[in-house]
């Protein structure tokens, strides 16, 4: 099966095979509960004959009552391991649920990350994989038990009374029917109300992010208010799916008392004599209880999956928010050749980019890198400097032309860094989670920020906030170049390395990345700053989206 071929039933089927021994254990233990059930019930009617009817003394019944109380021990162990063993398999499917979500979004890339929000992924990640846990917990082990089950009573039944079997037969096909009736709405409404909490969630996330901003110019009154309608609105659609799951249980729960009141009725009038055709004259204590007692146990799994319907329902409704990523086009990175040569670091043949909307913004074009140069590409904003170096980092893939990359250990630097909560030393350790403190203090100062550090009375301790609060705009991009030179990345992606910087800072950071790429490494710039590119050995100009080698200045 495709990626793109997924949807929201085809990929529930397909996390249910990654524990199908397990669930189907559980299943044939709660068949295995129902049995005993069936023997408890039987043995009891039995007894209550012996005793009512034939006047039996209870020390000849000790061993079927011996008997009977072991059925129920061993029912209880069924279901409860059951229970541990469904909980247990959707565990580790949900494991493996988030695992693949994750994966999706790593090999889908920053760009296209970086047109999603982060608080509706953030909800797909924790919120709709959590709500799969019903479905393969409950819904799914009670579906193969009800698929079973109630055959079996049916057979006992029928041995007893042929009539009652008719009778609850003709009536279970009603249950499944509303079952599917309700599912179909509800299924919608789980899928707005997912939709909605990943709404709410980005709505309240991007005003947390611009708290600052809505503080300067004062919206924070109309901030609020806009969050209280989001609010509002996932409230009423948590409603609507509260009282379709209530209004459709009380249904069922009539159907299914409705025809055991009826077999009720049957058994009294039988055994009144008010009944002579049929079975009903033959009918005894024995078996107008045994059947009595065995027509709830026939509904029950029936009612039991109807009780667990509205979690398939649910699972349904956040599995389509979640498919919709996991068919997003990724990467094919086994398009990706190995260059004709040892010295070729990357080869571009014929390379376009298109983007859905804005259409062609890269290419076609020819470029072939080699080891160890230093390129600049300039260009005005929007001619597809960005798209070229993410093009060259795997972050996209080409459509139409040969790429051809060696595959290197890149380091990248985007023009707005990211930056997390924490201290200095948190934020550098991403690069290298081995790092010492020599090692951040040097590439601090190759990236022009000791001054800095030895202005701060906690040193690599100070903290500073998401996306670099704290520091100024400069300082930002500094500690994440800083970033780079802990790396072994051999190829190097910088975008507008020097963009919020000083003439002096400027000149500074770039001597320093000129001795480091000396090292071997290859290092290509998208800039527009004249001290940056004339440090390059290569320099390209862009405009609209192609490729032109400027030489002397021309």
């Amino acid at each position: 099966m495709t990626e793109q071929s997924l949807t929201a039933r085809s990929w529930l089927k397909m996390l249910a095979t990654l524990e199908r021994r397990r669930l189907n254990l559980a299943a044939f233990l709660g068949i295995l509960a129902g049995v005993q059930t069936v023997i408890i019930v039987v043995g009891l009617a039995w007894i209550v004959e012996q005793l009512v009817v034939h006047q039996q003394a209870p020390y000849p019944l000790l061993n079927v009552l011996i008997g009977l109380a072991l059925c129920v021990l061993g029912r209880g162990l069924c279901l409860w391991g059951q229970e541990v063993i469904s909980l247990e398999a959707s565990l580790r499917i949900r494991q493996y649920a988030r695992r693949q979500l994750l994966d999706k979004c790593w090999t889908l890339g920053p760009v296209w990350l970086a047109y999603h929000q982060s608080g509706a992924l953030a909800t797909q990640a924790v919120e709709n994989i959590e709500a799969l846990d019903g479905y393969f917990s409950r819904f799914y082990t009670q579906l193969r038990i009800t698929s079973l089950l109630p055959l079996l009573i049916l057979l006992v039944v029928l041995r007893l009374d042929y009539v009652v079997a008719l009778f609850l037969l003709l009536s279970a096909p009603i249950i499944p029917l509303f079952m599917a009736l309700v599912g179909m709405g509800a299924e919608r409404i789980n899928r707005d109300q997912f939709a909605a909490v990943a709404r709410l969630s980005a709505h309240f996330l991007d005003r947390v992010r611009g708290m600052s901003t809505l503080q300067l110019f004062g919206r924070t009154a109309s901030a609020h208010q806009e969050v209280w309608w989001a609010t509002d609105d996932y409230r009423r659609l948590s409603m609507r799916t509260l009282r379709l799951a209530f209004l459709s249980s009380a249904v069922l729960e009539f159907f299914a008392s409705v025809a055991i009141a009826v077999v009720a009725i049957y058994v009294g009038f039988g055994l009144l004599g008010y009944i002579e055709y049929g079975p009903a004259p033959s009918l005894t204590l024995f078996t107008g209880l045994a059947v009595l007692l065995l027509a709830p146990e026939f509904f029950q799994p029936l009612r039991t999956l109807s009780q667990h319907y509205h979690d398939r329902a649910t699972a349904l409704g956040a599995a389509e928010s979640l498919v919709t990523v996991l068919n997003e086009s990724s990467i094919q990175r086994s398009t990706f050749d190995e260059p004709a040569t040892d010295n070729d670091i990357a080869v571009l043949q014929n390379v376009s980019v298109d983007y859905p909307i804005r259409g062609r913004v890269l290419g076609p074009m020819d470029l072939t890198i080699k080891k160890g140069s230093v390129i600049a590409i300039s260009g005005p904003s929007g001619s597809g400097k960005s798209t070229l170096l993410a093009l060259l980092a795997g972050f996209l893939t080409p459509s139409s032309g040969t790429l051809q990359l060696a595959q290197p250990r890149y380091a990248w630097l985007d023009q707005q860094p990211g930056l997390l909560h924490g201290t200095l030393a948190d934020n550098l350790r991403l690069a290298n989670p081995d790092a010492d403190t020599p090692a951040m203090l040097s590439a601090l100062h190759q990236a022009g920020l000791e001054e800095l550090l030895n202005q701060l009375p906690d040193g690599l301790d100070t903290m500073i906030g998401e996306r670099g609060v704290g520091l100024s705009g400069g300082q930002a991009q500094r500690l994440a170049l800083a970033r780079i030179y802990l790396s072994d990345a051999d190829l190097i992606l910088l975008d507008e390395p020097t963009a919020s910087q000083d003439a002096e800072t400027e000149a500074f950071v770039i001597s320093a990345l000129l001795a480091w790429a000396a090292q071997g490494r290859t290092m290509i710039l998208a800039t527009h700053h004249p001290a940056a590119i004339r440090a390059a050995q290569l320099h390209f100009y862009m405009q609209d989206g192609r490729l032109k080698e400027v030489r002397d200045g021309t």
